[in-house]
């Protein structure tokens, strides 16, 4: 049976079936934009993604390079904060952007987006789907403070203004990515989730899943949550999210504490997106693509012992690398990509192989 998915089938929810194919994160250690496309683009062929370069510039990290735009957003060494009195008079145009869908407003410049606008340029040959991402809500929300250091999302009408400019920049950049392929994916990239029910933040369920679903009602196309922490992921389920990207290399297990909650998932066409080959340089030395493996298919094991079948993990899994690359250095990130394409060649396989047996 070929794993080959029809190029011209639209990537809504039960109509993907990934069977195995790779794609990343998003950042690269790179400074060089069209070196990081190059990488991208030699490894990742079926899902390429279009690369953060932390690295270049500060304004490319993963809470400035989302900021342009924002109401009374400030930037002062290296220092994201919202002038609130600022805000306040600002938030009217948000409003009004958000009410018209006028997302031309909320487009990335170079400067904050070098390696977006360097894969635009590329003549990329026909891709199943291209991937894109912003930072999430949450995290978002978090990581930026007001002029006294709180975090903005503890403010209800900020939290809103939040969700309602990513969901804008979302909505732009899916859009300029269906000038390479009309099949799009775009990720909510969420850390501060792994943080959610500690003592440490103090949201409700009920604001996070509203928050999340609010930049995802701007998204046409398939949308995921990448978490690389260990979070409650029955939260992250409960929203219409169609890709749950984990940190399968150090929290793989976790998953298997909501077995309920995966079985739905999957029946209504959701995919679960495996960061198996890990981010760190230090993790990543000690690891070979056989130990890779066995670790990955010990992580679906958990899944399987809770009922839920492995020919369904199989059909419905994409391979990643545990997080963004941007901290490790340039050779290791290549490895790490590298990784990530033959595990996914050899999870292609393995689905093939069986799927030859049951005779499919």
């Amino acid at each position: 049976m070929s794993n080959k998915v029809d190029r011209g089938e639209a990537l809504y929810r039960s109509a993907f079936k990934p069977r195995g194919l790779a794609t990343a994160i998003g950042s690269l250690p790179h400074t060089d934009p069209d070196e990081a496309c190059s990488l991208m683009l030699s490894h990742l062929p079926d899902i390429p993604v279009w690369p953060q370069l932390p690295r270049r510039s500060f304004l490319e990290n993963m809470y400035a390079q989302y900021s342009e735009g924002f109401p009374g957003l400030a930037l002062e060494n290296e220092r994201l904060y919202v002038q609130r009195s600022v805000a306040n008079k600002a938030l009217e145009r948000l409003y009004a952007a958000y009410l018209e869908n006028a997302i031309d407003q909320y487009d990335f410049s170079p400067d904050y987006a070098a390696g977006l606008h360097a894969f635009l340029a590329r003549k990329i040959p026909a891709p199943l789907a291209v991937k894109g991402q912003v930072t999430g809500p949450i995290s978002w929300g978090l990581a930026v403070t007001d002029e006294d250091h709180r975090p903005i999302i503890y403010d209800d009408v900020l939290a809103d203004a939040v969700a309602k400019h990513l969901r804008l920049k979302a909505t732009w950049q899916e859009r300029a990515l269906k000038a390479i392929s009309p099949n799009t994916i775009i990720f909510l990239d969420e850390p501060y989730l792994a943080s959610f029910g500690s003592a440490f933040i103090s949201l409700s369920r009920e604001k996070v899943i509203n928050l999340l679903e609010e930049v995802f009602q701007g998204i046409t196309g398939l949308k995921g949550v990448h978490c690389c922490g260990n979070t409650d992921w029955s939260v992250v389920l409960a929203t219409s999210v169609d890709i749950l990207n984990l940190d399968a290399y150090n929290y793989g297990q976790t998953i298997s504490l909501y077995p309920a909650e995966v079985k739905a998932f999957l029946e209504r066409g959701g995919i679960i997106a495996w960061g198996i080959v890990p981010s760190e340089e230090k993790a990543l030395a000690q690891e070979s693509q056989e130990s890779l493996w066995q670790r990955l298919m010990e992580t679906m094991g958990y899944l399987c012992q809770k009922g839920v079948p492995f020919p369904t993990l199989l059909e419905r899994s994409l391979i990643t690398p545990s997080c963004g690359l941007g901290s490790l250095s340039l050779q290791a990130a290549a490895q790490a990509l590298e990784w990530t394409a033959k595990l996914s060649t050899t999870l292609k396989e393995h689905y093939n192989s069986m799927s030859e047996i049951k005779g499919e």
